[in-house]
């Protein structure tokens, strides 16, 4: 798999049936490792690793319902009390981060309403902060750490 703009982790992968799986911490069994994987996983490790949210806040690749459709989210990272303080949309690396994909986080977080958001195809991440009350998002360098 590529190199990604994130630290290197130690992963678990395993061969069947000439397919590669990696094991996801969060769902706690292998799956097929596919490019938009890869990101997912390297987010996983970076959200415990580098910013030190504890697994049991963070969820992955869960349905959600936005406007009657069944959508599924990539990575949330729960508060305590339960609500959602940070939204990841992860792509594969060979996706371009466009408008689009800053719309589709936009529209999981009308249902979702996330303190923070993180788009990212492994190679260019971005961050934002929501400002429910004028509707809009302003850019940060990086998300904040966990501070229990």
């Amino acid at each position: 798999m590529q190199k990604l703009n994130f630290q290197l982790y130690n992963f678990r992968f395993k061969n069947s049936e000439n397919k590669v799986s990696i094991f996801d911490e969060i769902r706690k069994k292998f799956i097929i490792l596919t490019p938009e994987e890869w990101v997912r996983q390297h987010v996983v490790q970076f959200l415990l690793e580098e910013k030190k949210y504890p697994k049991s806040l963070i969820n992955v690749e869960k349905v959600l319902k936005v406007n009657g459709l069944r959508k599924r989210y990539d990575v949330v990272v729960f508060n305590t009390d339960g609500s959602i303080f940070i939204l990841i949309e992860c792509k594969a690396p060979e996706i371009k981060i466009a408008q689009a994909t800053f719309d589709q986080i936009a529209r999981y977080n009308m249902t979702m309403k996330a303190q923070f958001l993180m788009v990212t195809n492994g190679l260019n991440h971005y961050f934002c902060q929501m400002d429910f009350e004028n509707e809009k998002y302003a850019f940060l360098e990086n998300l904040p750490n966990y501070n229990s």
